[in-house]
């Protein structure tokens, strides 16, 4: 016999679903019963809560895990989470959670279960900045940046702040330790898996801060200015930590290989997390040019709200500096546990970039004249956390306006607008490369706003530019970023916000469940569509749907610069996109 269903609240937002037990076999002072629900939504996880009648004991449970109390000693209430395989339910399921219990006395027993929706976190939509001032532009580029800025918070390790904002994220990962002891709590999740890649995350650090840098004005008229300090500073506290003496630098925490084979949020974690250094004997001038490079832009940004945070910031720069041009290598080879995720192609680029850095940082020509040795002539294939020369050549050509400079920045966005090597979806995305395409299309056009800033080709590469973050935020019909637009993204390939809630289980369930994923990781911008333009919103593709820091960095510094046109009225007008006919 079913009994009835006595309340039924929202699922997914209140939750809670009350039944009492349905005894179906009873042999002296043991009885087998069960709670069962009738579903009004697809759910992820759950928990039962049960109050007794009279005292049990030895309770025993069959598809959930006792969390409270233990068993033995007689008892009136008890909490079970589900298992890992049976937290996965859909609507229109008559789902059923058995026990058996002894009881401790002859008295008749009743019971009442509560099963409460551990899916959804109770998560309030972010309100979209308003009065920006400027041109009216067609997409709120300050909703896209407070977005893009929850998202870095959404992937920040360590102690969260009391202010956290994401309310499905908790502590994590609090026993990361360097081989001595030191303190390596802090830092971005990398993508949407839960190790501390630091190249790509340097690298995103030092984008992100450019962006600010250059066009803080739309940070401030949008309203986003002290989050967005408060962004590029977690990252910033994480890597002094990892720079543990002058020339020693941690470079990853996290076993990739084995977190890539689990599927769980970062809270849930519960394994020895390795970590991996480059010192005087394991060179890797690379990495340290790029953290090099990320705390001199630091020091820039900071130098007149935090002098003294500046200050350290800079002096951990040059000692990066120091030991890079001292032990010029590839950090993959000293770290090859990196290899399979972000093994390094070379480091003369490097070179370049952090020394440019330098200089924008203190002025001095030493550092300019370092930069200038190690230029790479020439066209550059794309921009990205493995080749930085064409930012470099930007900011070379904005620190000495030498024509070789500009010849080289003309020459790479030949290649990229119509006309040249790259190729074009036809719907107008310049296509690189199938992972992360659209991270390639938005970090170049972060560089073209910036190239035409200096005056380079200034209508066409800024044209060119907006045509291209448009078409990230739904000139096709549909936004590549989560919970932003039209028709966004809603089964990214990220562990976390793919998980119910704590204290349920998260495991490989999630990944294949074909619903959108339960929390929302707002401003996450997919990877992107291949070269027909073809999406399908699928958590099983990382190719399409994994999300990145630095897929990230890219478009939010570019949205920074649009929104620097629209406030200073240099929008194009009327505004024709740039694409091959």
């Amino acid at each position: 016999m079913r009994l009835l269903l006595l309340s039924t609240l929202a699922w997914g937002v209140l939750g809670d679903m009350t039944t009492t037990m349905q005894v179906t076999s009873q042999q002296g002072q043991t009885l087998l019963g069960s709670f069962c629900f009738d579903l009004q939504a697809d759910i992820l996880g759950w928990e039962l809560d049960v109050t007794f009648s009279t005292p049990v004991k030895d309770l025993s449970e069959f598809d959930g895990d006792i969390i409270s109390p233990s068993t033995g000693a007689c008892f009136t209430q008890v909490k079970m989470v589900n298992k890992p395989p049976n937290g996965v339910h859909y609507s229109g399921e008559h789902v059923c959670v058995k026990m058996q219990v002894h009881r401790c006395s002859s008295s008749v027993i009743t019971a009442t279960g509560v099963l409460r929706d551990l899916t959804h976190a109770q998560q309030a939509v972010p309100t979209a900045p308003t009065g920006a001032g400027g041109q009216a532009t067609k997409y709120n580029y300050g909703e896209v940046l407070m977005k893009s800025i929850l998202f870095y918070e959404a992937q920040r390790s360590g102690k969260l702040p009391p202010d956290n904002r994401i309310p499905w994220r908790g502590d994590s990962a609090l026993n990361d330790k360097g081989v001595n002891g030191e303190d390596l709590t802090g830092g971005w999740y990398d993508a949407g898996g839960n190790t501390k890649f630091n190249f790509p995350m340097a690298f995103s650090t030092t984008l992100l801060t450019w962006g600010l840098i250059r066009y803080k004005d739309a940070y401030e008229k949008t309203g986003q200015l002290d989050k967005m300090y408060e962004c590029i500073k977690w990252p910033l506290d994480y890597f002094i930590k990892c720079h543990t003496n002058p020339n020693e630098l941690y470079v990853q925490t996290g076993d990739g290989a084995y977190e890539h084979s689990t599927w769980t949020s970062p809270e849930r974690m519960n394994q020895n997390r390795p970590t991996f250094k480059i010192d005087a004997d394991n060179h890797g001038s690379d990495i340290a040019m790029e953290v090099a490079a990320a705390m001199a832009a630091g020091s820039i940004a900071f130098k007149q709200k935090d002098p003294g945070y500046s200050t350290t910031l800079l002096t951990h720069a040059k000692q990066l500096y120091t030991y890079a041009m001292a032990h010029q290598g590839k950090y993959s080879d000293s770290v090859p546990d990196v290899s399979d995720f972000y093994k390094s192609y070379g480091f003369a680029d490097e070179n370049s970039w952090g020394a440019i850095w330098l200089f924008k940082a203190t002025g001095d020509n030493q550092y300019l004249t370092v930069a200038e040795q190690h230029h790479m002539p020439g066209v550059a294939w794309g921009f990205s956390w493995d080749e930085k020369n064409a930012g470099a050549n930007i900011l070379l050509y904005e620190a000495t306006k030498k024509s070789i400079y500009q010849q080289d920045i003309v020459s790479t966005f030949n290649t990229w607008l119509p006309g040249g090597s790259v190729t074009y979806t036809p719907k107008c995305l310049a296509f690189r490369l199938k992972w992360g395409s659209l991270r390639y299309a938005a970090n170049m056009a972060y560089l073209a706003l910036v190239a035409a800033d200096e005056g380079i080709n200034t209508s066409q590469y800024r044209q060119w530019a907006i045509g291209q973050i448009h078409y990230i935020l739904g000139d096709t019909g549909r936004s590549f970023i989560a919970g932003f637009g039209k028709n966004p993204p809603q089964r990214l390939h990220h562990r976390a916000s793919s998980c119910p809630l704590l204290p349920a289980p998260c495991s490989w369930d999630m990944e294949k469940y074909k619903g959108p994923n339960p929390q929302i990781l707002y401003g996450a911008m997919v990877g992107g569509p291949d070269q027909n333009d073809t999406y399908t919103d699928d958590r099983d593709d990382n190719v399409r749907n994994e999300v990145t820091c630095d897929y990230n960095a890219g478009l939010q510094s570019s949205v920074a610069g649009l929104q620097h046109l629209a406030v200073v009225s240099q929008f194009p007008n009327p505004l024709q996109p740039v694409c091959p006919q």
